[in-house]
């Protein structure tokens, strides 16, 4: 006999539910509530037709549908899309965790040709998907130049501070332990939006479709600061947004250095308690 059953939890019902639990501690077990994070498909259309299934906590779904279409190389900027609706069934009412995006005439056409999305991949995204058949950085390159040499500098001490605002800021965590979250910050060290999920990638495409509706893309002053580790497909969404600068609590992958490396983006790892590696383009940190 189970448990298990759950409910929406006052706290934040969308995105946390309260299960009870068997909860043993040393030779003792008791029954007790613990929140856990909500997961749930949610599908992006382009018109009517399906383009991808993803597993994600929900909120921000319509940012999360532009963040996903822009670091997939389907569009350019918010010049390429009309519109972001909730989708409908065939008597007109809403579908649940379905959007359907109204892209230009052109860029829909060529969303839908097999050859024309930069990156192949099959559209049924996990939460913990990585690569999914992305080609290699050679060929990434030779569609995403690489960001060039700029003038922007970030402090060292405004680098230190990422981490604690982060952290504070991530509400569903503390009840949960079960979300990534990712926070843009300006040059500055000011939060201008934190996002968190079940998913790395979807934290960081909510941070994107956030700043293609606020209008601050390409993010040329901007820093992205991550929860956890950063790997190849964390860069490669920054290199499509124009982000300068990631900075991350836990290790990069290989993949991922060679990439910034490559693209021209400073990396930081291991950014806790006043200490920090800067794994490529450290001109842009300053004392």
């Amino acid at each position: 006999m189970t448990l298990f059953h759950s409910w929406r939890s006052e706290l934040d019902p969308e995105r946390v539910m309260e299960v009870q639990v068997q909860h043993w501690k040393e030779e003792a077990a008791t029954s007790r509530e613990e929140h856990v994070t909500v997961e749930e498909p949610f599908e992006v259309r382009l018109g009517n037709q399906s383009l991808a299934v993803i597993m994600r906590t929900p909120g921000h779904d319509t940012e999360l549908a532009l963040g996903f279409l822009l670091s997939e190389g389907i569009i350019q900027g918010p010049q390429d899309v009309i519109g972001v609706k909730n989708a409908q069934d065939e008597d007109g009412l809403p579908l649940e965790n379905v959007v359907s995006v109204t892209l230009r005439r052109t860029t829909f056409q060529d969303a839908l040709q097999p050859q024309a999305p930069k990156f192949e991949r099959h559209f049924a995204v996990s939460a913990s998907c990585g690569l999914c058949g992305k080609n290699s950085i050679a060929d990434l390159m030779l569609s995403v130049p690489a960001l060039e040499a700029d003038e922007l500098r970030i402090s060292f001490e405004t680098c230190y501070g990422l981490a604690a605002r982060l952290n504070a800021e991530q509400a569903v965590f503390r009840h949960t332990g079960g979300l990534h979250a990712a926070g843009l910050f300006t040059h500055q060290g000011e939060l201008l939006a934190l996002r968190e999920d079940i998913g790395r990638h979807n934290a960081v495409d909510k941070l994107i479709g956030y700043g293609l509706e606020k209008g601050l893309f390409p993010f040329k002053e901007h820093i992205l600061m991550v929860s956890g580790r950063t790997s190849f497909e964390i860069i490669q969404k920054a290199l499509l947004a124009r982000i300068p600068c990631i900075a991350a609590i836990s290790a990069p992958s290989s993949m991922a250095v060679e990439l910034a490396e490559r693209g021209g983006i400073t990396l930081i790892g291991f950014l806790r308690n006043r200490s920090m590696n800067i794994y490529t383009h450290p001109e842009r940190i300053i004392h």
